[in-house]
């Protein structure tokens, strides 16, 4: 989720916990080979062993369409630390599919044979190739085909966002096509898409066969997400999100983190997007956005989000 889950978020979430792995922002693989600087740019956790300061391993995560160029830029970012490499096969955005990657390359299982091979084969058989993909571009008649080239090419894993490219974000996520995927691959195969609560997970491991979930926009709504499916997978029950009290000082403590970010709009930015985002599971978040949405230093925006949890505790 280029913007979005960053480094900061990605700290701030698996220090909450429920999460055994992430992966990074795409970096976007064009024309050559990229210095050291991009990778750490997106993905400063290469300098710190390829981990989340809570030890959560950190995925790098390339994407493009250059068979050699996304090779040579593996075998690069392998050589500064990535514990792993994912390839993105799923995003929609038409800036990217106009310019030969993401989810375009549905339509050409070769070619996403091709690429998965041709990384396999430049980085070490001690770091582990993945690959995430949609059901399709327009349509699905492709999905089992497309998988099985991913897999055969040498994916340890594979996650599928179940829509299509045109269908993108809305719902449903049709998790029931994963279901010959799984029964046909011999490796992992991980859903994505519409998991915005632990209910949606048990639906979506019902219908799709998949244990695993990758879960993106939903636990930015809902930042316990990760810890309670953790926790439903031990034993059959479902709990509780966070309470309103709790995720304030959330937001306290992101506040403090992105403040490494040392660019006071962006920061501003970024807590604004976030309280935003939270208002799918809580209402009070979205009165807070209203209050917030036109601070531009993060300053205020985080006196009122102190303010609230006050009146909150007091109320209480």
């Amino acid at each position: 989720m280029e913007g979005v889950v960053d480094v900061y978020m990605r700290d701030i979430l698996t220090r909450i916990g429920g999460f055994d792995l992430c992966v990074s922002e795409f970096v976007r693989v064009s024309q050559h080979l990229y210095p050291a600087s991009v990778f750490y740019s997106l993905c400063p956790e290469l300098q710190n062993g390829g981990k989340t300061a809570a030890g959560v391993p950190v995925h790098v995560q390339i994407m493009g369409g250059e068979t050699h160029v996304m090779a040579e830029n593996a075998a690069f970012v392998a050589e500064l630390g990535a514990p792993g490499i994912d390839i993105n096969f799923g995003c929609p955005a038409k800036t990217v599919n106009r310019h030969n990657a993401g989810a375009t390359l549905l339509q050409w299982p070769d070619r996403l044979f091709d690429i998965v091979s041709a990384v396999r084969r430049a980085v070490p058989d001690t770091i582990p190739v993945s690959a995430k993909m949609r059901l399709g571009f327009a349509e699905k008649s492709l999905a089992l085909e497309n998988a099985v080239a991913i897999a055969e090419a040498g994916a340890e894993k594979l996650t599928i966002h179940a829509r299509t490219k045109m269908e993108g974000y809305r719902p449903p996520a049709h998790w029931h096509y994963l279901r010959p995927i799984t029964e046909r691959l011999s490796i992992p195969v991980v859903a994505n898409g519409e998991i915005w609560t632990p209910a949606d997970y048990v639906s979506c491991r019902d219908a799709s066969g998949c244990a695993d979930v990758m879960i993106g926009r939903g636990v930015i709504a809902r930042p316990s997400l990760g810890q309670e499916i953790a926790q439903l997978r031990k034993e059959p029950k479902i709990g509780t999100a966070f309470n309103w009290s709790q995720i304030l000082s959330i937001l306290v403590e992101y506040h403090d983190l992105i403040e490494g970010m040392a660019n006071p709009p962006r920061q501003a930015g970024r807590l604004k997007q976030w309280i935003k985002l939270l208002s799918r599971s809580y209402e009070e978040a979205g009165a807070l956005f209203t209050r917030i949405r036109r601070f531009e230093d993060p300053r205020d925006i985080l006196a009122e989000v102190v303010l609230t949890r006050e009146r909150v505790l007091d109320a209480a």
